[in-house]
């Protein structure tokens, strides 16, 4: 989260405005999202004469700009609202809905304007599949950003001298209340085995914070009359970009081969525990990140949420994870797997300064935009 009581300010190279905002993160709650507000400064002589304007976009990269080809460009833009902010065209007192804004007037004086936007509940969270030491230019991404600008109209050619841009991140945290501690089992006949292998593998509970061990509780009854090899306990990454391919990268972030072994008729109760952490992953190429701002660092990709009832198709990229407990079993013909699938969630924890606004949240609906 960004620092409390810092105010981010941007200002484009000819000086015609700036953007002054309270935070760059906010909220996605899944029933609704932070609204985004800021204030525009304007400089009058440095306009001559021209609009203000700012806008509110998500996009979804999956491409460099320079790999832009035959007028096909490798970006898609999810959303997009403009405001125009100067001329105001309504009382500024009316468009302040913050703290935050009402205190940047007061300081900045009568040439600042107050914005106001309220997201959409189907846009996907801050994301990025982290790219390979050898890639250069932007990485496959969800991104939002503000942009204020000026120009003669809001549909007119716009100097990158007379706009700024200011890079933003949508984010989740994880959900108040615990659920179901999630557990998985299953029996394995053999060919030539009178009797069948069974295993159960469960977590602790459904939802792990970013840097907590994941517990693993594995109990075999081997049956059969094959013997086990070894066991592997791994959390694997699931992040599928379902917007333009549906394509699903599956990254093991935290594997252990324990070479423990059954014997045949024997019984095996154990706990194994893994830590998945960005920094044992981070020279390894399509892992989703959480998106990150300039100069910051980030960690894993938390699991995504959604709103019920919205398309999987326009979120971009979506990340689950799970627990993979995998049983190497020797035979006269070869080796065979036997395999569990445990998900999970991996999630940041809520701060208290998140709940406060999550109340406001549920208010903002009905204020103007």
């Amino acid at each position: 989260m960004s620092p409390k009581n810092i105010v981010f300010k941007k200002v484009c190279k000819d000086k015609s405005v700036a953007v002054y905002m309270g935070k760059r993160d906010f909220v996605d709650h899944v029933d609704c999202v932070d609204p985004v507000d800021g204030i525009i400064l304007v400089d009058l002589e440095a306009l001559q004469g021209r609009k203000v304007f700012v806008t509110l976009s998500c996009t979804f990269r999956y491409g460099r700009d320079d790999m832009d080809v035959m007028g096909i460009a490798f970006r898609r833009e999810l959303f997009l609202s403009t405001r125009q902010v100067y001329p105001p065209l309504q009382d500024r007192e009316k468009g302040i809905h913050t703290k935050t804004q009402a205190r940047l007037l007061r300081k900045l004086g009568e040439n600042a304007y107050p914005f106001f936007f309220e997201f959409p509940d189907n846009l996907p969270c801050s994301v990025a599949l982290q790219p390979a030491p050898s890639d250069v230019g932007k990485q496959c991404a969800v991104e939002f950003e503000i942009k204020a600008f000026s120009a003669e109209s809001q549909d007119a050619k716009v100097r990158k001298r007379s706009s700024v841009k200011l890079m933003l991140r949508k984010v989740q945290y994880a959900p108040e209340g615990e659920g179901v501690a999630p557990s998985v089992e299953t029996t394995r006949d053999f060919v030539m085995s009178d009797k069948p292998l069974h295993v159960k593998a469960s977590l602790d509970k459904e939802l792990y914070y970013h840097g907590e061990t994941i517990k693993v509780y594995v109990n075999i009854t081997n049956n059969s009359n094959k013997n086990i090899k070894n066991i592997i306990v791994s959390v694997d990454q699931i992040s599928s970009v379902v917007l333009y391919s549906n394509d699903t990268y599956i990254k093991s972030v935290a594997i252990e081969e324990y070479g423990d072994t059954v014997s045949a008729g024997a019984t095996l109760q154990k706990e194994y525990k893994l830590l998945p952490l960005l920094a044992n992953n981070r020279e390894r190429r399509g892992i989703a990140l959480d998106g990150k701002l300039k100069h910051e660092d980030t960690n894993l990709a938390s699991s995504s949420m959604i709103k019920e009832g919205v398309q999987k198709e326009v979120l971009g990229i979506m990340v689950s994870y799970r627990v993979m407990v995998k049983l190497i079993v020797g035979g006269m013909m070869g080796s065979s797997e036997v395999g569990l699938e445990i998900p999970f969630k991996l999630m940041h924890p809520k701060p208290d300064a998140v709940r406060w606004r999550r109340r406001w949240c549920s208010r903002s609906s009905s204020a103007p935009t």
